[in-house]
């Protein structure tokens, strides 16, 4: 029986861009050449490529350049017009720090003159300096760029998501097909519900997944520290409303303790990975102990959550040995109001691991904000709630100019996030923003989920560098 033919993935963009990094990356092994030289790839080039378990045939293209036929670069591009026959999809490689160029405009309206389907990427998008580039790349009109670092191995994640629903066979039939940009609405979450547990040593966080499993899975004790690596645990949960199961990846992590208490480089690593596991959390349940209290490093671990866009619940635990519950549950909601300035009202619930008491509300509050945090705003209810926002409270006028916004979008979920265009941002005061994004949590419905906002102006043509 012959073998089957694997779908066909092509690379195109511009010289320079990154696309041979991706395919050496992809294909696992360093088969082109790469260089800061442009127009070191001449020949389209074949790989088998497998990402996280999806296999395809992965084919690298000379950059496009616009150039005469006959010429060496017009020759090149003509085998990449060619590549696009036969191919189940395109990665249209843009460069995230440089942004965009027209000819990345060109490429764009040459791929939307073919019926195939186009993923735009966003490649060397590590760190900061690529965020204006990424927002440059929604004008291609290619929908939401899938942000990279093909050097460094970063989101390829996300790339794996957005090749699934195009490449990923009869057998993913159910998986979210919404191609990026697409109908507007709430996205349905697919797959298990990624649930990390994090907080200092000894709050009891294996402890609480071995109660939520049923079995001692997980070695717990009083020694601070037992846990070292971030252990990942696939689980069923019974709802007890609707009695439906639904699907749970627990993450187990290792205690957080202050950096000046972490001087073994083994806990040094494990704290690290624990750092890491809540990079591929949905929802991660930031553990207390209720015979500590609320403590400064807990704050802390709970702000690196929120900083890294990831839907947000504390649970005190051990409320069966609690004194004064109800002072100390006042106490540390309190605390947490002044402590997390940046988002208010994050859901606190009161549990015991030993008992089991709380644990099915704490687990219904997390795929709830899980349902927020995967949530897109239709376009019209989002430019309604804009229009009666800047007409309830209008922006400033610094020196008697007035800062216009214009409109607004929303480019991306998980966490949600919005670009606010119009003219003279930069002078928009902070307070001003914080009133649109809490204005955005209350009346779009998002709770505490961690919210973001971009502002951004057109380019002055005229400006001096």
């Amino acid at each position: 029986m012959p073998a089957k033919k694997l779908p066909q993935v092509i690379i195109i963009g511009r010289p320079n861009v990154g696309k041979s990094t991706l395919f050496n990356r992809l294909v696992g092994k360093k088969l082109a050449l790469v260089d800061d030289q442009p127009g070191v790839t001449r020949d389209r080039r074949f790989g088998d490529a497998s990402l996280l378990g999806l296999d395809f045939t992965l084919v690298d293209t000379a950059g496009w350049e616009d150039e005469d036929p006959d010429s060496l670069p017009g020759r090149m591009r003509a085998q990449t017009e060619v590549s696009v026959q036969g191919a189940a999809v395109a990665l249209f490689v843009v460069d995230g720090r440089a942004g965009i160029t027209p000819l990345d405009d060109e490429i764009a309206r040459w791929l939307r003159e073919h019926d195939l389907p186009v993923i735009l990427v966003a490649n060397k998008a590590e760190g900061r300096s690529a965020e204006n580039g990424i927002l440059e790349s929604y004008s291609l009109g290619m929908g939401e760029p899938v942000a990279i670092s093909a050097e460094h191995g970063e989101g390829m994640g996300d790339l794996f998501e957005a090749l699934l629903p195009i490449i990923g066979g009869e057998d993913d039939d159910n998986q979210d097909e919404r191609e990026p940009g697409g109908e507007d609405g709430d996205e349905a979450p697919s797959g298990p519900l990624k649930l990390a547990i994090v907080g200092r040593p000894n709050a009891g966080k294996s402890t609480l997944i071995n109660r939520l499993l049923g079995e001692d899975r997980l070695l717990t004790g009083p020694e601070a520290g037992i846990t070292r690596d971030s252990i990942a645990v696939d689980w069923q949960w019974k709802d007890p409303k609707s009695g439906e199961m639904r699907d749970i990846r627990l993450i187990d992590t290792a205690g957080m303790r202050k950096k000046a208490r972490v001087t073994e480089k083994l806990e040094r690593l494990a704290v690290a990975d624990a750092r890491h596991a809540v990079d591929f959390a949905e929802v991660v349940v930031l553990l207390l102990d209720a015979t500590k209290g609320l403590e400064h490093q807990d704050l802390k671990i709970a702000d690196l959550v929120l900083q890294e866009g990831r839907a947000l619940i504390i649970a005190i635990n051990k409320w069966d040995v609690a004194e004064n519950p109800s002072g100390l549950f006042n106490g540390i909601r309190e605390a947490l109001g002044d402590g997390l300035s940046q988002v208010k009202g994050v859901p606190l619930f009161s549990v015991s691991a030993r008992t089991g008491k709380g644990l099915d509300a704490l687990l219904t509050a997390a795929f709830d904000i899980r349902d927020a945090w995967s949530k897109r705003v239709p376009t019209a209810v989002l430019n309604r709630w804009f229009d009666e926002a800047l007409e309830a409270n209008p922006p400033p006028a610094p020196g008697g100019k007035r800062i216009k916004l214009r409109y607004i979008t929303q480019i991306k979920t998980r966490p949600p996030s919005f670009v606010i265009f119009g003219t003279r941002l930069d002078q928009l005061p902070k307070s001003y923003e914080r009133y649109l994004v809490n204005s955005i949590r209350k009346h779009l419905d998002f709770g505490s989920v961690p919210v973001r906002v971009t502002l951004k102006s057109p380019k002055n043509p005229y400006a001096k560098d």
